[in-house]
């Protein structure tokens, strides 16, 4: 072969991964636009009006139908690479994978107070868990999505208190402490997910002092005798 012929084959190698690459991107910037669109959605909660006038339940129901466009997006972008390449482009989607597990744990804990497993965000998204099936949610993706989402349920705490709900901050305490509490178990190689990490401890002392303002203030005893709201 010679340098010519080298060079051109190199060539169209690299054109061929230009065009997979950009096909990513586009369904890539679809699957954002979806995942802003749950996220204005589920911003509501936050608004002193959210527990009133719209029930919680039924934002969740609203989020879980844009999943299904979720579900259909990811369906055709797993058909833009060879399977054996996840990792290969994996950067094109990691941030909005983590974003879309976020909002699927985020809708879960709204539903039900609990954390969602890797099994259960895999199935709201429509895609595999283990790896050798092909387009799947790396496990680090999930504690992300989860480290994401301990930061929104500190800012729900606040907001649930201007909202006059004294009860869910305690609620929410008791969950980031369990939450803390399995994440210091694990032994977190990966850069960018200890530094999200990091962030839950503040979440946790933030909504330790909410908490701490609420008991000075008798409103958890006040809680506790009227039952939770």
């Amino acid at each position: 072969m010679s340098v010519t012929e080298m060079f051109s084959y190199i060539q169209a190698f690299l054109s061929a991964d230009q065009e997979i690459r950009e096909d990513i991107r586009k369904v890539v910037q679809v699957l954002e636009q979806t995942a802003r669109e749950i996220l204005t959605l589920l911003q509501s909660v936050h608004q002193p009006s959210g527990f009133k006038e719209i029930p919680i339940p039924s934002k969740c129901a609203k989020a879980k139908e844009l999943f299904c466009t979720v579900r259909m997006h990811l369906g055709e972008l797993k058909n833009k690479f060879p399977v054996e390449q996840y990792y290969r482009f994996h950067e094109h989607w990691r941030f909005v994978l983590q974003r879309l597990a976020f909002l699927a744990a985020f809708v879960v804990y709204l539903e039900s107070a609990s954390l969602v497993t890797r099994d259960e965000v895999a199935q709201i998204l429509g895609i595999e868990v283990v790896r050798e099936k092909g387009f799947h949610l790396d496990v680090e993706d999930y504690l992300a999505g989860v480290l994401i989402m301990a930061s929104e349920l500190s800012r729900l705490a606040v907001n649930s208190v201007t909202a006059g709900d004294y009860g869910r901050p305690l609620r929410i305490s008791n969950f980031i402490n369990e939450l803390d509490s399995g994440f210091r178990l694990l032994n977190l190689k990966n850069d960018p997910l200890r530094k999200r990490y990091d962030g839950l401890k503040y979440d946790v002392k933030k909504i330790e002092e909410v908490v701490y303002d609420l008991s000075i203030r008798g409103l958890t005893k006040e809680q506790e005798a009227g039952g939770d709201k």
